[in-house]
Formats: C-alpha cells, structure tokens, sequence
C-alpha cells in the first residue's frame, strides 16, 4: 500500500510517535488513517509488554511517597496481568433471590450461635457453585497450556477470595461439593481469618475448580472479575439490593444478589453462562432443595 490518505497532522503525528504509516494502514486495512487510528495498536515507542514509558518522574508534579508491593501482591500482578492480556474474557450478569436464604440464616441464627459458627450467606453461594460445577462439567475444567485439550475434574474445589492488607489471597475449600452448610461456613471463616493473619499454608492455596469473589459486605451493584487461571471462570458477588418484583398487578420487594460470572470464552460461550448462572441462581432462590 503506496497511496495512504492521512492528513499533514496526522502525518507529523505518526512520525513523532514513531509509527509507520503505511505499515498501521496495512494493519487496519484502511486507506485512510486519522490521528485516532495511531493509538489503536501498540505503536514502535510503545511496543505490547513494554511498561518502559510508564517510567515517568512523578515527584515533578507534586509531593509523592513511595509503597513497595510486597512478593506476594508482585506474583497477583503478574498473573492478573497476563490473564487478562491473554484470555478472551466476557462477564454475565443476573441476580438471585435470597429471600429463602435470609429466613433460613435468621430461624438458625440460633443453631449457628450454639455450634459456635456465622452461617453467612456466602456458605450458601459456595454450597450453590459447587452442585451447578458438578452439573456443568465444562465449567470444572482447565485448558491447557497449549489450548489443544480441556482438563475435565472429578473433584469440587472452591477458591475464596480474601482481601488482606498483604495483598489478595485466594485459599481453597477441598471438596466443597461434599460439605454442608455448617462444615462450610466454620471452613470460610477459618479461611479467612488464617488469610488476614498470615497463616495461610501452601496446601491451602491452588487447585481450585473455581473463584468466588465476594464483595457484598462493601458495596457495588456489579463488576467484572479476572479469570483465575488455570480456572476457566469466576464467580463475582455484589451487595444483595432490594428490587421491585411484580406478581401481575402487584409490586412485591425482593432481596436480591447481583452475580457476576467471568469466563473463558476460548472454552465457553455465552448460552453456556447464562444457563450455568439461571441454575445457579435457581438453587440460591430454593436452598431447602439445595440443602437436601
């Protein structure tokens, strides 16, 4: 391609930058390029991977001080990072109902006080996750490396996400799927306050068939989780809201919990999210069924 129609700005544009004209215009298949069309690939000053030009003197344009990332939250970076370079992700959003949860958790609030445990709701989410993984087994799988074979598992494994002042851990429940509500919740909270104090084994971390990502005790009504690799999805909870429902003519208010369900879409697609999420959202709507 010889004959690129670009304007003498954009042209004085591409040269500062560093980008070839006629190459970008290849790239695109386009005869004419605009000054937006030279940041739409990374350009010869800013090659993909490259974070060199990030490298700027941040104390020329006011007081600043400096925070190092601890090992930890450095390997999170880098994984969070290549996950969402290299996996083609897409998020589906739905919500359940969890006005039976509430009853259950308030008539055994009881019970959970005697036994010495918080029956939270999330033991009835990973309850949930871990039945709809065991009737969708595309979704308890990994890819491999070299994307030719998908890794079916025969167990259920639970990763929970936990925000610590280190840094985000994610310890996994073993054979979620086996559990019930008591063994679960006495499991999360163990978790969780071993996560923050820094207790977490190695044996407590990795394998997990999927991530849940709980943020409903801070707030937001959606977001998009980072696919978890080697884990094909990811599991995002926001705070339960109160919405109108309508029984014909009348209004009624319902609790409901907004899911946010990441996944990798080189293995699953969209039909495959939204039937896995309304299954998961039916047995958090019904969990006498589920508990049974």
């Amino acid at each position: 391609m010889t004959d690129v129609i670009a304007s003498p700005s954009t042209r004085r544009k591409a040269l500062q930058q560093g980008v070839d004209i006629d190459a970008r215009a290849r790239a695109l298949g386009r005869t004419t390029l605009g000054p937006e069309d030279l940041g739409t690939q990374p350009t010869a000053s800013a090659p993909a991977g490259d974070t060199s030009y990030w490298d700027v003197d941040h104390a020329a344009h006011g007081p600043i001080r400096e925070e190092p990332m601890s090992r930890f939250a450095q390997v999170a970076a880098r994984n969070l990072g290549a996950a969402n370079t290299l996996i083609p992700q897409v998020t589906h959003h739905d919500r359940a109902d969890m006005t039976q949860i509430e009853a259950l958790r308030c008539a055994w609030k009881g019970e959970a006080q005697a036994r010495g445990v918080k029956l939270t709701a999330l033991a009835f989410h990973v309850m949930a996750l871990a039945q709809c993984l065991r009737d969708f087994p595309r979704f308890n799988a990994s890819l491999s490396a070299d994307g030719k074979t998908l890794i079916l598992k025969d167990y259920v494994h639970i990763g929970i996400a936990v925000d610590t002042p280190h840094g985000l851990m994610v310890p996994v429940i073993r054979d979620a799927d086996k559990k019930g509500l008591w063994a679960l919740s006495a499991q999360i909270a163990d978790l969780a306050a071993r996560a923050q104090a820094r207790k977490i084994k190695p044996d407590d971390m990795g394998g997990a068939s999927m991530t849940i990502s709980n943020l409903g005790g801070i707030g937001g009504t959606a977001f998009t989780p980072i696919v978890n690799p080697p884990e094909l999805a990811i599991l995002g909870i926001t705070r339960t809201e109160i919405v109108t429902v309508w029984d014909g003519d009348t209004p009624r208010p319902v609790p409901m919990v907004p899911l946010d369900l990441s996944y990798d879409h080189r293995t699953l697609n969209g039909a495959d999210a939204a039937r896995f999420v309304a299954n998961l959202a039916q047995r958090l709507a019904d969990p006498g069924r589920m508990i049974i």
